[in-house]
């Protein structure tokens, strides 16, 4: 939500704080997907269903 709002404020003002805020966004996200992959692989092979 940040990301995209980072990216229009950007188009919309050419402003490089925006710009860098999308990158950063950008670049946070995948690995925050990838650790929400890692952790729910481990509770589905530990956790009973609820």
């Amino acid at each position: 939500m940040l990301r995209d709002f980072s990216w229009s404020y950007f188009a919309s003002t050419g402003d490089i704080h925006a710009y860098l805020l999308y990158r950063e966004q950008q670049r946070l996200v995948p690995q925050e997907e990838e650790q929400a992959d890692s952790t729910q692989a481990q509770l589905g092979e530990s956790t009973a269903c609820l």
